[in-house]
């Protein structure tokens, strides 16, 4: 492809340059899915290098995600603005220098504020991504495949993070997983200014730093009063902060309401397939996200498990979930869309459903299968919700909806690990015992998290440190087993939701 066809109209490019612009696109994609996961299933090796509290161990994991789904709209109006190809670029080029910097983090407090910068470089490439492939794509057909591809790179990689992060751990330490950064991005920046054209909104809306402010300050307080609430339970902060998220939220809504060019056009929730498509959308990854969360600790600290030996052990979830997110478009022709989506959701609560049976057991066997069901139907229901949300809306809102779709899922992997991560460590420190003998901060570590326990119990005397390990292992697996009841029991109703607000449909629209 030479210089000149970059400045060619994305409809005018050729069958085999829209396919090569893609698997350039797919680059970002997987690195954000895998980089998210990854850390979580380098908790255990965190926790015994930088000692977290248990708040900050959420934050760690938290952070990244919570300010890439604050500063996605942002992000996609910028690159509306400057350029969509070089905000990609951009974004890259400070995500892979701000990994290196987390890659060395001396500290917790250093890794948050590294992944927070994650965060920001990272809401650059999300959006623009999606943005490229609607206006390289100009078939409904192929733009289709082009969206499965997508998620299925999205899924995917959220469970490849796991296999790449076990391997990396089980032969180097814990910041060689924030390096997975530079072997995907550089090709990027090497091959994006040559296959990828560049495009941009001829007449972009202006930036809206109050709503950016507001919106924000909405999904940061809501977070952490979750954090606080599983730390210190409703206390006057905890609700203080509730507060201050819901006023922020609602006046992010009135002020896009009255805004004639919006930052986030609030008006497509009226569509009601516009809307139960985001609420399946964020639901399944906040069910894959939580769910990677206490396997990866469980598979390590409880079961004994090496980093690569329980990533292993994870690929039937990962072979599920890109085979069902290629499939779901097939199925969803000869089925119906809803019946697909819908398929999905109940397969993930299927899935917490055998945990919330079995996991008091501490049988790895049940969280293994209990895992492939939940990759199963995010599989299904991630393809068809994006896929039915851009089709909901008229084509001039395309742009639009694909931004709070991005949101959508952003927020799920964010609420993922706050809400079932708060709720499983609220649950272990009520559960677990720390034997008299332990010293004050040796308990209060123990106490906070099972790495925490696990660290404390290798320098007590046997009987003490057995004791301590099964109190931990007892109270971890009994507030899996409460946290997986809470999201099969969510994920049951949003399926009965979405079976009951949405007409059945034979076809995916275009």
């Amino acid at each position: 492809m030479t210089i000149h066809q970059l400045e060619l109209a994305p409809d005018q490019l050729t069958r085999r340059a829209r396919w090569a612009a893609l698997a350039v696109l797919m680059l970002p994609v997987l690195l954000v899915s895998i980089d998210n996961t990854a850390l979580s299933f380098a908790v255990p090796s965190l926790s015994r290098s930088l000692e977290p509290s248990g708040n900050q161990l959420l934050w760690i994991i938290d952070v990244y995600p919570l300010v890439l789904a604050a500063l996605l709209v942002t992000m996609g109006s910028l690159g509306d603005r400057i350029g969509r190809r070089r905000i990609l670029l951009l974004g890259s080029s400070g995500f892979a220098a701000v990994s290196v910097l987390a890659a060395f983090a001396p500290s917790a407090g250093w890794l948050i504020l590294a992944r927070g910068l994650l965060g920001i470089f990272g809401a650059m490439l999300m959006p623009a991504t999606m943005s490229l492939i609607r206006n390289i794509f100009t078939d409904a057909g192929e733009r289709r495949i082009a969206i499965a591809i997508w998620m299925a790179g999205f899924s995917g990689g959220a469970a490849l993070g796991p296999l790449v992060g076990g391997w990396l751990l089980e032969h180097f330490w814990w910041g060689s997983i924030f390096l997975i950064a530079l072997p995907v991005l550089v090709p990027l920046l090497v091959l994006g200014p040559r296959l990828l054209p560049e495009s941009r909104d001829p007449d972009p809306g202006p930036v809206d730093l109050a709503g950016i402010l507001l919106v924000s300050t909405a999904l940061a307080a809501i977070v952490f009063a979750i954090k606080t609430v599983a730390t210190h339970g409703f206390d006057q902060v905890a609700v203080l902060t509730i507060g201050i998220g819901i006023a922020a939220g609602v006046a992010f809504v009135r002020r896009m309401l009255t805004r004639r060019n919006p930052m986030l056009d609030v008006r497509l929730f009226g569509n009601p397939v516009f809307s139960m498509a985001l609420v399946v959308n964020l639901v399944s990854v906040f069910a894959l996200v939580g769910f990677i969360y206490f396997l990866t600790q469980h598979l390590q600290l409880i079961a004994g498990r090496s980093p690569l030996d329980s990533a292993v052990m994870m690929i039937p979830g990962l072979v599920v979930t890109i085979a069902l997110g290629l499939g779901a478009v097939p199925l969803a022709r000869r089925f119906g869309a809803v019946q697909v989506m819908v398929a999905g959701v109940l397969a993930n609560g299927v899935g917490y459903l055998v945990v919330s049976a079995l996991g008091h057991t501490g049988s790895g066997a049940a969280l293994l299968i209990g895992f492939v069901l939940v990759c199963a139907g995010v599989g299904m229901s991630e393809t068809v919700s994006n896929d039915l949300a851009l089709s909901a809306v008229p084509p001039s809102k395309a742009g639009a909806a694909s931004a709070v779709s991005e949101t959508a899922y952003e927020v799920g992997a964010v609420l993922g690990t706050a809400v079932l991560g708060s709720l499983l460590n609220l649950a272990y420190r009520q559960g677990v015992h720390v034997p008299v003998t332990v010293a004050a901060d040796d308990a209060e570590q123990a106490r906070s998290t099972l790495g925490g326990a696990v660290e404390v119990a290798g320098d007590l005397p046997t009987h003490a440190a057995d004791a301590l390990l099964a109190s931990a292992a007892h109270a971890f697996d009994s507030g899996v087993t409460v946290t997986a009841a809470i999201a099969s029991g969510l994920s049951f109703l949003v399926a009965l939701a979405a079976h009951r607000i949405l007409r059945p449909s034979r076809t995916v629209d275009s």
